[in-house]
């Protein structure tokens, strides 16, 4: 009471007033001195200590000063103007976060200069790169405060205020004094799908804030706890289309959380009421949401074209035609041996990997490439073992295995993944288990009382609806879904199926006395027995969600697969099956042909890899924001930063391992005898998981992933600049190389042909010259290696 009753009094106060509205000015001080400071750094990396080294410095301190300063008064002017919602917050995460950086900053500068050895200059450096980039997000979301969230995007090409969003499909300049009962149909359904994407969260069965509910006609018109919120035929008096248009600081504004409302859609809803807010019989039944197709397709394969022998390309060539898009370059062969090494089993291949290509004259060379790495089926397995522990949130340690709450199932999985198992099989054995492969469905049984929505009956319905299923059931799993047309009784049906006794439903965590039925969650694919045990419910699952006839499982792999080698998902999210597919098309042929074909994933990727598309220049993007956009355009491979457990593996070929004995959970030999590795040290995806792979991308697996995100974060920067685990592999690498070259333009050579599959240019090797002189020590060596692993050129899938 008393904090509550100081902030206002400081709200009213002039001087803490004045001093908030200086903040928008004094912002632009520490982005402008920092980020300059970390340009003219840029100039040092050869020389640390240059003349520069003054001016930096004094760019640093008062940098770091304003950003302080500019921090506090951003607090005082959110508390002054009773600003809220979740882009201040982001701002304000930013802002002060990028304030305390700022501070250990000039700690270590101060530090840099007093020591100047190579891990305090790398230190300082890193922290002034963050620093500068976190004050620059910080100031993109204070623009976004100020102007709106879309003040940069809005003049982008395909933004203007004319384009109708996504959850319209009517044309409302159509629309006539007079409308036809089709058109009353047309007008209200999408009414409804404005409700649903923008204010169901908080006015639905799901949650009902105000006393207002906006998923059903009888209570859009009964209004809130304020009374009706519209007015048939005068939007002018209709509460409902006054809130929708004010600012978004006003303090009566809907939607309060989250996006405001398009023009288009103000419009649409202004409309409807004017025309007497329609809403006939029968529209409730109508989905809001897009429902793909259960039913498998296989739709005819378009004409054959000169060069385009795979069906793959027959596809894109069809899209490319129909968008007016042109095929990219194709790559050349180091480009293409090194993505192949990567996506099919995840080293990077030998300089004589390379030579032997380039050597090959058969012109089918690079197919023959790909089978034979399809064929190293430990190197296959011990790669594609991340993608599927990822995804059956399989670990070796973690919560659940000290008290038997949790079970792994890595020795069925690493020979499901080796004998190449069919797809249907494989979803079988993880639907009605042995002891080995029981573990995804019995999922995590946490120590205490939880929620209703995380027994684990729930657990094994929503991580089979979103791994097999690519259907997103937790919000269902508590209450009627409103990102989709599932309800809560459906859940609890589906869940039903994994539990010992009839299950109870809760809704919002809270009994309602309702005993669940037992059912798939679509009737067409059959019924359960719903009085038979355990163990007879979940044969009769197995045998009824592999069937053919179940399109929506055949699609949902071969997107998974196609994400994970092309970067981009036919449908994004991978887990929103739902969403409209960039090609129709090219999802169901190629879930068909999956199905005809065996259910063979490792033909699946051959068929990926020896396609045109896949062996075209990669296409880069600036933001993961634009895969998942609206207007997302197929035009090639996306580029890839590569995976916690891919830079691990290329670090310890190239310098030295990172991982010791102890921290290896898995060894397949011990399983099968001949899966002894040939390598000189342990793959990442067989240890434990640890700070340095959390760090770099790795997740808990405590709940299902099935995306990694793939640009670098802050996490990643300090692991990299500071880690441990690295530095002592850098620090045992440098040792390594000087013991085996005295000559530091061999070893130079060496060391790029190993990490680029390249020569370095008479630019990079004047530069070891210089740096190493006539003898390379080897602490020079570890901070050589320590810039080619942090180099685009190593980290990314090109």
């Amino acid at each position: 009471m008393a904090l509550s009753q100081n902030a206002e009094l400081l709200s009213d106060f002039w001087l803490s007033q004045f001093l908030g509205r200086l903040h928008p000015m004094l912002v632009h001080f520490p982005i402008a001195l920092l980020v300059f400071a970390a340009f003219l750094e840029l100039h040092t990396l050869k020389n640390f200590h240059q003349p520069l080294r003054k001016a930096i410095g004094l760019l640093v301190t008062f940098g770091v000063l304003s950003a302080v300063i500019s921090a506090i008064f951003g607090l005082l002017l959110a508390t002054n103007e009773a600003t809220s919602g979740s882009t201040l917050d982001i701002h304000k995460f930013l802002g002060f976060g990028s304030a305390v950086f700022g501070i250990f900053l000039l700690f270590f500068s101060k530090n840099a200069i007093e020591k100047g050895d190579s891990r305090s200059i790398r230190t300082y450096r890193a922290f002034l790169f963050l620093t500068s980039i976190g004050v620059g997000f910080a100031g993109h979301f204070g623009a976004s405060l100020t102007h709106g969230e879309d003040y940069l995007t809005e003049v982008l090409p395909g933004n203007s205020e004319t384009s109708a969003p996504p959850s319209l499909t009517i044309d409302l300049a159509t629309f006539s004094s007079e409308i036809s009962p089709d058109q009353e149909i047309q007008l209200v359904t999408n009414v409804r799908s404005v409700f649903a994407h923008n204010c169901y969260k908080c006015h639905s069965g799901a949650k009902i804030e105000g006393e207002l509910r906006l998923d059903e006609k009888e209570f859009v018109f009964a209004g809130g706890e304020s009374g009706p919120i519209l007015e048939p035929g005068n939007p002018e008096k209709s509460e409902l289309i006054r809130r929708i248009s004010l600012s978004k600081n006003h303090k009566d504004v809907m939607p309060e959380k989250g996006n405001l409302l398009s023009k288009d859609e103000i419009r649409l809803l202004t409309l409807w009421v004017e025309k007497g807010a329609p809403w006939p019989d029968g529209v409730e039944q109508q989905s809001v949401y897009r429902v793909a197709a259960l039913a498998p397709r296989k739709p005819e394969l378009p004409t054959p074209k000169s060069g385009l022998q795979n069906p793959i390309d027959l596809w894109v060539n069809q899209y490319f035609e129909e968008n007016q898009l042109s095929w990219g370059e194709q790559i050349d062969e180091r480009t293409f041996i090194r993505r192949a090494y990567l996506d099919i089993i995840g080293l990077l291949p030998s300089p004589e990997d390379l030579k032997a290509l380039e050597g090959d004259s058969r012109p089918n060379k690079r197919s023959i490439l790909i089978q034979s790495l399809l064929e190293r089926k430990d190197d296959y397995t011990q790669h594609w073992l991340t993608f599927w522990n990822d995804a059956l949130r399989n670990d070796y340690t973690g919560t659940g295995y000290i008290t038997k709450g949790r079970y792994a199932i890595t020795d069925w999985l690493y020979t499901s993944i080796r004998e190449n198992k069919p797809y249907d099989q494989f979803v079988k054995e993880l639907l009605n288990p042995d002891e080995k492969s029981k573990g995804f469905i019995e999922g995590i049984r946490w120590r205490g009382t939880v929620n209703a929505s995380q027994r684990t009956e729930m657990q094994a319905a929503q991580n089979v609806g979103q791994v097999i299923l690519g259907l997103n059931l937790k919000c269902a799993s508590c209450h009627d879904s409103f990102i989709s047309d599932w309800k809560l009784e459906e859940s609890y049906a589906f869940a039903n199926i994994f539990a010992d006794t009839t299950l109870e439903v809760s809704r919002c965590e809270k009994p309602t006395g309702v005993m669940a039925k037992t059912e798939i969650l679509w009737e067409e694919l059959g019924e359960i027995d719903s009085l038979a045990p355990k163990a007879e419910k979940l044969r009769q699952l197995s045998e009824q969600l592999v069937q053919p006839a179940n399109g929506r499982m055949y699609r949902t792999i071969v997107n998974r697969v196609w994400k994970q080698l092309m970067g981009r998902g036919i449908v994004e999210p991978v887990d929103e099956m739902d969403n409209e597919p960039w090609s129709q098309d090219l999802l169901d042929w190629l879930a068909v042909d999956f199905v005809e074909n065996g259910y063979d994933l490792k033909r699946l990727v051959y068929q990926i890899t020896t396609s045109r598309i896949y062996q075209t220049q990669v296409i880069k993007v600036a933001s993961p924001d634009q895969l998942l956009g609206e207007n997302f355009k197929f035009q090639g491979v996306i580029q890839r930063r590569i995976t916690a457990e891919q830079f691990a593996d290329a670090v310890g070929k190239i310098a030295a391992p990172l991982f010791d004995s102890v921290e290896v959970k898995f060894r397949p030999y011990e399983l099968i005898p001949e899966a002894r590795p040939n390598l000189s040290y342990t793959r990442a995806s067989l240890v434990a998981n640890n700070e340095f792979l959390k760090a770099l991308g790795r997740p808990n697996r405590e709940i299902v992933s099935t995306s990694r995100d793939s640009q670098a974060s802050l996490l990643q920067a300090l692991e990299l600049s500071n880690g441990e685990k690295l530095n002592k592999a850098l620090a045992k690498g440098g040792e390594k190389w000087a013991e085996a070259y005295s000559n530091p333009e061999e070893f130079t050579g060496q060391i790029y042909q190993n990490a680029f599959l390249r020569k370095p240019n008479s630019k990079e090797l004047e530069l070891a010259k210089k740096t190493f002189g006539a003898k390379a020590e080897p602490d020079e060596i570890q901070d050589f290696l320590w810039a080619i692993f942090l180099s685009p050129e190593f980290q990314l899938i090109y």
